[in-house]
């Protein structure tokens, strides 16, 4: 990896180094990371398991997380909003995900605040999309160092600050701004990385809930 935090792999593409070219990162870096999501599944299943990454790494959630889409219901929020302690105790005895009752119990909180914050807003896509930060609130350049040094922003304050109001737990503004990087309401692919031009253009193209 050279200083700028750029690496080639085999195919001849640049890439941010952070997924070590492990396929199954690699894949994630490429088919999934950055890219817009606006479906409200897709966005609490990620910020349910960012929550679940908390003193873990990424690469451990993301091998378990079909394990995780099975246990809780495909992040279904309104299944999951029904769980009750047996559900708990059931995820509690399964070896495939993280056994954390901690955890358990905030995806189920979460799943029933969930609920309410649609009703507001309309779709969780509204919710989180309304906060996409400003170009004036971006860095003028997305390297390295700038991605290194800023693992919140004050929109991830915002965010888990009013989520928390709300009765959301386990999303704090470090946990909150992963969830950003990976939705695409941000693009902190790093200059260089062949992604980065793509995202931009996908997210030119969004139409935002």
């Amino acid at each position: 990896m050279s200083e700028s935090g750029i690496i080639t792999g085999d195919d001849g593409k640049s890439r941010c180094h952070w997924h070590a070219n492990l396929p199954d990162y690699l894949r994630y870096h490429d088919e999934e990371w950055g890219r817009p999501v606006t479906d409200d599944v897709r966005l609490f299943e990620k910020i349910c398991l960012e929550g679940f990454q908390s003193g873990l790494s990424w690469l451990t959630i993301l091998r378990k997380r079909e394990n995780f889409r099975v246990a809780f219901a495909g992040f279904d929020f309104e299944k999951i909003a029904l769980f009750d302690e047996r559900d708990v105790e059931r995820c509690l005895a399964n070896p495939g995900i993280v056994r954390h009752r901690g955890k358990i119990a905030s995806t189920i909180n979460n799943a029933r605040h969930a609920i309410a914050l649609r009703a507001e807003f309309g779709s969780l896509a509204h919710y989180f999309w309304s906060y996409e930060p400003q170009l004036h609130e971006r860095p003028a350049l997305v390297d390295r160092q700038h991605v290194a040094a800023n693992p919140t922003t004050p929109v991830s304050v915002r965010i888990s600050k009013d989520l928390k109001k709300r009765g959301w737990t386990f999303v704090g503004p470090t946990t909150v701004y992963a969830f950003m990087q990976a939705m695409g309401l941000v693009n902190d692919h790093i200059e260089g990385c062949f992604c980065r031009a793509e995202v931009e253009a996908m997210r030119a193209a969004l139409v935002r809930p």
